[in-house]
């Protein structure tokens, strides 16, 4: 398969690294060009390109940028795609957005309406990148990690949980992409290692808080 990569920070590198080692190929972007990345190759073994030619390159995308800069995206690029969203939301960083403070939509959601002709599927959030290269498992493994993924169309889930399975990580399925929201920064089970039975537990046992 073909995984490309909007975002060479930890996660996007990381999930570069393990694509690579599953026999996939892999091209990596960021914001500031491909001449910047090239330092990267021997370590990942992938290709590298700018934002575009990573988009058009992937039968899968993850998209693993700040979140306040899911507005730059472009688009149209994206149509047809399916788009692994590893976002989180840092006040911090990211500024306010109301809508999110107070828990009206998801960083998925707008996502999702931010790439409108894409299929998102909510993954790779909620772990962080060195326990990603580190932590993975063969299937059958007792008590091998899981992680979570959240979306609303069951085929593109069906192929990220497959992408996962080779990575070393069983899956739950937290529900539509509006339940990302429980594996999202702050919840129980948010980067906390879990088998599937414990991260089934703590998905159920989130609660929102209230808008800030």
């Amino acid at each position: 398969m073909k995984i490309g990569i909007v975002g060479a920070g930890f996660i996007g590198r990381a999930v570069a690294l393990l694509g690579v080692q599953q026999g996939h190929e892999v091209m990596i972007s960021n914001s500031r060009g491909p001449e910047t990345l090239y330092s990267a190759v021997p370590g990942l073994g992938c290709l590298v390109g700018t934002a575009e030619q990573a988009i058009a390159f992937g039968e899968m995308v993850l998209v693993a940028i700040p979140f306040h800069q899911i507005g730059n995206l472009p688009a149209a690029a994206f149509s047809g795609k399916i788009v692994m969203d590893a976002n989180n939301y840092y006040v911090e960083r990211d500024g306010h957005y109301p809508a999110l403070d107070q828990q009206q939509t998801t960083t998925s959601e707008m996502l999702a309406a931010q790439l409108p002709a894409a299929t998102i599927v909510k993954v790779f959030n909620a772990i962080y990148a060195r326990d990603l290269e580190t932590d993975g498992r063969p299937t059958g493994t007792p008590d091998r990690r899981a992680l979570p993924i959240a979306g609303d169309d069951p085929l593109a889930k069906a192929q990220v949980t497959m992408l996962l399975d080779q990575m070393g990580f069983d899956v739950v399925d937290a529900g539509d992409l509006h339940q990302g929201w429980r594996f999202q920064r702050g919840m129980p089970c948010y980067c906390v290692p879990l088998n599937a039975a414990e991260l089934t537990t703590k998905l159920a046992q989130a609660r929102r808080p209230e808008g800030i």
